[in-house]
């Protein structure tokens, strides 16, 4: 997937079009390139924030089936079993992004968004019709991971190739549309179900996505020239793991993604059983994605200012620290105000990791292994996914139904995982703090 992190000028030096004196020819003008930006950019920057508000932003609002399931369809089952219907989901978003990306690199993207597009909804008018545990598991997580994945990663290759000057205001706006998303679904699905009862919720949400997602597919578009599809490119490369700053980095963010998630899918489940009112718990999944947008946005700015590594260690360590100092104390003494402020911090936070999550990967080692990297760091970033939440669930079972070991699992997992990214800040570019890294 190396249009993700590629400059254009950098795709461009592997393209046989050059100037009379023999630089290579700025893309804007090279024969067969479209200008930057302009209308077919932003056209493209719009349907691609459209593809990961439907994808990406209906996966962030996991909290509400975590809590629907617990009490309806899937109460026979504990909390640790339920996560992992959404753990395969997030799992599916970045574990074959690699072959997408190739995909797209060779074909464009509408051979992936058109097929991607019909079996989101495919999976969802299936979900509406599942009553056990596995069916739930093959639809939800499953079918609906899997094409969340394609639509998710050529939403956010393609806009990048549009733009270089405002690269980060482009992609800023693009992953602000999985924020919008987790504002959006939590309020649909609580407002239709009492109305038409959950299957028919997901039904209706099934339409929603489906006219976005045709809207999508006209819109987005690739704009650097085909390349032919590598057939002896390893997908995951243990030896990139030599390379410290990569390893270290690597780590870091597995560590931090263990932890990330338990807020998006508790936080509601716990609100409940402390008194608050169903609309409120469901709602405070809204108010952590709303808090995420700007949280997608002005990291970005501050990461070019300041550096990609520095901004991204302050993040994890500050999100860890925000369950500490505010998603504890509410176990103790439940308070609306509090868990409000908690999830505006933590989204902010969180949101501020996701954007900045691919830019490091790609700044911690070389261009030529830029492909094999992201595919071996999206690997692992894979299997964090698939265990966090379970893991969350399992110590949520041995405490009786008691948070305090969640929560506290969730944040040394993200502070100790900042410690490792900034390590690899520190092999990077040294122990100055106020080096730009």
């Amino acid at each position: 997937m190396s249009t993700l992190a590629e400059k254009p000028q950098d795709v461009e030096n592997n393209i046989d079009s050059s100037s009379q004196d023999g630089k290579p020819t700025p893309p804007s003008s090279a024969p067969g390139i479209p200008p930057e930006e302009g209308v077919a950019g932003w056209l493209c920057v719009v349907g691609s924030s459209i593809g990961l508000f439907c994808t990406f932003g209906f996966l962030n609002a996991i909290g509400v089936f975590q809590t629907y399931y617990e009490t309806n369809t899937l109460r026979a089952y504990d909390p640790s079993t339920i996560s992992w219907i959404f753990a395969l989901q997030l799992c599916l978003i970045w574990i074959p992004g690699p072959i997408f990306g190739r995909i797209l690199d060779s074909y464009g993207p509408k051979p992936i968004l058109i097929p991607c597009s019909i079996l989101c909804v495919f999976s969802l008018c299936m979900t509406s019709l599942c009553t056990q545990y596995y069916q739930i598991i093959l639809a939800q997580g499953l079918g609906f991971g899997l094409g969340a994945c394609g639509i998710f990663t050529t939403c956010f290759v393609c806009p990048g190739q549009w733009f270089e000057r405002r690269r980060g205001l482009a992609l800023g706006i693009v992953t602000s549309g999985s924020s919008l998303g987790g504002v959006i679904f939590p309020f649909f699905v609580a407002q239709l179900i009492p109305q038409v009862g959950f299957n028919g919720t997901v039904r209706y949400t099934a339409l929603f996505i489906g006219i976005l997602l045709l809207i999508a597919c006209c819109l987005v578009n690739s704009r650097m020239p085909r390349k032919p599809f590598p057939k002896d490119l390893l997908w995951f490369d243990f030896k990139l793991f030599a390379d410290k700053s990569f390893a270290l980095y690597t780590i870091g963010a597995f560590l931090v993604m263990w932890g990330l998630w338990a807020p998006f899918d508790y936080l509601p489940s716990m609100a409940q059983k402390a008194g608050f009112s169903p609309s409120l718990s469901i709602y405070l999944i809204s108010i952590l994605n709303a808090a995420s947008v700007p949280g997608r946005i002005l990291p970005g700015h501050l990461a070019d200012k300041f550096g990609y590594f520095n901004t991204m260690t302050i993040v994890c360590l500050l999100a860890g620290i925000s369950i500490i100092a505010l998603w504890i104390p509410f176990d103790y003494s439940p308070s609306h105000a509090g868990i409000i402020i908690f999830a505006a911090v933590y989204g902010f936070l969180s949101g501020a990791f996701i954007s900045l999550i691919m830019p490091c990967a790609a700044k911690s080692g070389s261009l030529q292994t830029l492909g094999q990297r992201f595919g071996t760091f999206q690997g692992v970033i894979a299997f964090s996914c698939l265990t966090g939440l379970p893991i969350s669930g399992a110590i949520l079972n041995t405490q009786g139904g008691f948070y305090l070991g969640l929560q506290f699992f969730s944040a040394v997992a993200m502070v100790v995982g900042a410690c490792f990214i900034g390590a690899s800040r520190v092999v990077l570019g040294g122990a100055s703090l106020r080096l730009k890294v």
